[in-house]
């Protein structure tokens, strides 16, 4: 009797510690749902935030590569204005035409040699951004009528080419850079047909004419690569006369000037 008061004792013992059990057991099981709720919130903010910091980083990228590319301007001609420069280009190319004029006077009996106006091309090589070294020339002849008081006399060729060392003022990207130079030249003469310098009806010659050449102009610059030039140059030309063959002595003091004007790239 006294074993089945204590089997019975233990049995309601039991029944009544069981719903207590069951309580803690749905709580933890709800603590532990809940937290892997608030782990799978905080890697989607994570994934977000790093998605986020992703797109943010490849447009900046996006961004930064556009700006460098272009500056939003557009050149003269409508094309867009890179960020490229003619700083550090060492060869620059010209091509234009260039009106010689010799002065008046030149020698007893020539009161005038009349201009012309001929084709020019240029070679230039830049040490650095303002020195450089320029071989330029006339690409056809020079032809002068030789004139005289009663008029026309007779005619002569000329073709210049001239070494010159050149300082380029101000930065390489300046929309204007004007420049100053200095070298030497030869002109080579030719075509003579001048009667009446000779008693005897001997043909009059001209020796090539050399010395020295001073250039002044100035570069406006178009974009990186394209420029427009204007120039002007004075070469001290006194070639000798000569009579069949033989010196005479006597000068032709030419001395023209060119005035000039072309279209050059840099590269």
């Amino acid at each position: 009797m006294r074993s089945t008061s204590i089997l019975s004792l233990a049995i309601v013992s039991a029944l009544a510690l069981s719903p207590v059990a069951f309580a803690q057991d749905a709580t933890t099981a709800q603590d532990a749902t809940a937290a892997q709720d608030v782990t799978a919130q905080d890697t989607t903010t994570a994934q977000d935030v790093t998605a986020a910091q992703d797109t943010s980083t490849s447009q900046d990228a996006t961004a930064t590569t556009a700006t460098s590319a272009t500056t939003g301007q557009q050149d003269i001609y409508g094309n867009p204005v890179t960020n490229e420069t003619a700083s550090g280009k060492h060869w620059a190319v010209v091509g234009g035409l260039a009106l010689l004029q010799p002065k008046d006077d030149a020698a007893p009996g020539i009161h005038k040699l009349d201009g012309d106006v001929a084709p020019t091309l240029s070679v230039s090589y830049y040490i650095n951004d303002n020195w450089a070294v320029e071989l330029w020339g006339a690409a056809d002849k020079f032809n002068h009528r030789v004139k005289n008081d009663a008029g026309k006399i007779g005619t002569i060729e000329q073709q210049p080419i001239a070494l010159s060392a050149q300082y380029h003022f101000g930065q390489a990207d300046n929309t204007f850079r004007p420049f100053v130079g200095v070298g030497y030249y030869e002109s080579n003469i030719s075509g003579e047909k001048i009667d009446g310098l000779s008693d005897s009806g001997q043909h009059v010659g001209v020796d090539t004419a050399k010395g020295v050449i001073g250039t002044l102009g100035v570069d406006m610059n178009i974009n990186s690569t394209w420029f427009a030039r204007a120039d002007a140059r004075y070469l001290r030309s006194r070639p000798e006369l000569n009579v069949g063959g033989e010196s005479t002595g006597q000068d032709l003091e030419l001395d023209p000037w060119t005035v000039g004007v072309g279209i050059g790239a840099r590269f």
